[in-house]
């Protein structure tokens, strides 16, 4: 499943390996047999877009579209669960699962960054689909805010929702995500912000109130971190 190893690559933090890589990237993808001409098109457009790009800007773009709000946020959990203790467990299930794969994680990666769920999706060979199925409302969705934003990194998630092979309705979505609320503006980040610090607080008073000592939430996370085995030097061809 080069395919989705691929775009997971092209998802993940552009760096000097990828940028340099871009022009082997296009030949791969108009040679693969495996791409549908949607698809095709889809994955051409996203490179030539950043083949003549400067990487600084590029990186500066991808910060700027994935760390700022968390409605493009690229952890699956993040638009199931939200900050749902069921997000916790849910991580410990898919890691299982990456186990069974025989897929390690980086220490303090994430089990539902998408890069990561795509790179597990590869091994499945036929029922990759079938886990691509599992978040296609989710991919759908952030294709819509992301086209929303007029990124060319729609491209990428709309190839992913044709991998699949499910049908969705774009205008309705396009409809939906034209009413929701930016979380990205300068204001919606303070509040955030805000509202962090506000439960943040609370949680240390409510600690301090009891006697037993509990692991912090960084603790937590070591405690739950494997190591994935050259994760980042994956590439198609």
């Amino acid at each position: 499943m080069k395919t989705l190893q691929l775009i997971s690559r092209l998802l993940d933090y552009p760096d000097d390996a990828l940028a340099a890589h871009l022009p082997e990237l296009t030949y791969f993808i108009a040679e693969s047999n495996d791409l549908t001409s949607s698809m095709r098109d889809k994955l051409l457009c996203f490179v030539a877009h950043y083949e003549c790009r400067d990487l600084l800007d590029w990186q500066s773009e991808y910060d700027g579209l994935f760390e700022r709000g968390r409605a493009v946020s690229l952890h699956i959990f993040e638009h199931i669960y939200g900050e749902s203790r069921d997000r916790g467990q849910a991580m410990v299930e898919l890691l299982k699962q990456y186990r069974s794969a025989g897929l390690e994680l980086a220490e303090r990666e994430l089990p539902d960054y998408l890069p990561t769920y795509l790179e597990f999706c590869a091994t499945q060979e036929d029922a990759a689909r079938e886990w691509l199925e599992e978040i296609s409302h989710i991919l759908a969705l952030l294709a819509a805010r992301l086209r929303d934003k007029e990124s060319v990194y729609a491209e990428l998630l709309d190839a992913l929702v044709d991998f699949a092979g499910v049908e969705v309705d774009r205008e309705g979505l396009a409809a939906q995500v034209a009413k929701e609320e930016r979380d990205d503006t300068p204001e919606a980040l303070d509040k955030i912000w805000e509202e962090e610090v506000v439960s943040f607080s609370a949680a240390q008073g409510s600690a301090c109130e009891q006697s037993v000592q509990r692991p912090s939430a960084a603790q937590f996370k070591d405690d739950k971190s494997i190591t994935w085995v050259d994760a980042g030097n994956h590439t198609a061809g």
